[in-house]
């Protein structure tokens, strides 16, 4: 596999995108509006749920290993966010300097809760940090479509992200229960991975450039695919060719059911 992101440039996207989710929400005139990727929440439930979710993060990271994760809060109810604007920037800021913190304190190899214990990701603070670039990431394109002003991730962020993705949200030891199933993707960036998908789990390797193609191919931008597996965007929008039935039994199939 590739080497990932040195934990120093991880911080960084999570600064940048963090302060790229605020640029956005300031860029909007009304914070009540709904998002139509996340169509329970308006804006302001949005920004409320993001920088709940951060100082969440940074709690668990705190706690270390073997910590149950704090209670969670309630988008809605929860009385955190400010409703002023200049305020909520302030906090949304704070939240996210309170992960940071937290992320430096520990480093990127201590141990902490994860929700991902059968995946390829280590349960360890890095591995947080990796999926924090890109829940914030996908919220800040959830903001800007609302401002109708959506933009693609960033290259650097999108690659980063189809891999870690496909390492902690698709990777699984629970044996895959359909036909054994191989899927390429390949981002038009340069990178190339390989699903595959059979009694053992779902495991991810990078795909050599001479590898015979999988049962089914997608390509795409590493902004497209990354939007696609967060629904942002239908999976019809990719360039594909082989069978699809894997990837949409992969979309519905609840490995904890």
């Amino acid at each position: 596999m590739q080497k990932i992101l040195e934990f120093p440039e991880v911080l960084r996207l999570i600064e940048d995108r963090s302060a790229a989710f605020r640029a956005a929400l300031v860029s909007v005139p009304d914070l009540d509006v709904q998002v139509p990727t996340c169509p329970d929440w308006t804006l302001r439930e949005l920004a409320q749920h993001l920088g709940d979710g951060r100082r969440r993060q940074a709690a668990i990271v705190a706690a270390g290993p073997g910590a149950e994760p704090p209670a969670r809060t309630d988008p809605r109810g929860a009385p955190t966010a400010p409703r002023d604007r200049a305020a909520l920037d302030a906090w949304l800021a704070e939240s996210t300097e309170l992960l940071l913190a937290a992320l430096r304190a520990a480093g990127p190899d201590r141990g902490c809760w994860t929700w991902w214990g059968r995946s390829q990701s280590p349960e360890t603070s890095g591995a947080v940090a990796r999926h924090q670039i890109q829940e914030i990431a996908v919220h800040t394109y959830d903001v800007q479509l609302a401002g109708g002003a959506a933009r693609p991730l960033p290259a650097d962020v999108a690659v980063e992200g189809v891999d870690e993705f496909l390492t902690t949200v698709s990777a699984t030891s629970v044996p895959w229960p359909f036909k054994p199933a191989a899927i390429d993707l390949h981002a038009a960036e340069g990178r190339s991975w390989r699903l595959t998908l059979d009694a053992d789990g779902v495991r991810c390797t990078d795909l050599a450039a001479d590898a015979e193609p999988g049962g089914l191919v997608v390509r795409g931008t590493a902004s497209d695919l990354v939007l696609c597996f967060y629904a942002r965007t239908p999976f019809e929008d990719l360039e594909t060719t082989g069978d699809t039935e894997p990837m949409e039994q992969l979309a519905e199939w609840d490995p904890d059911e």
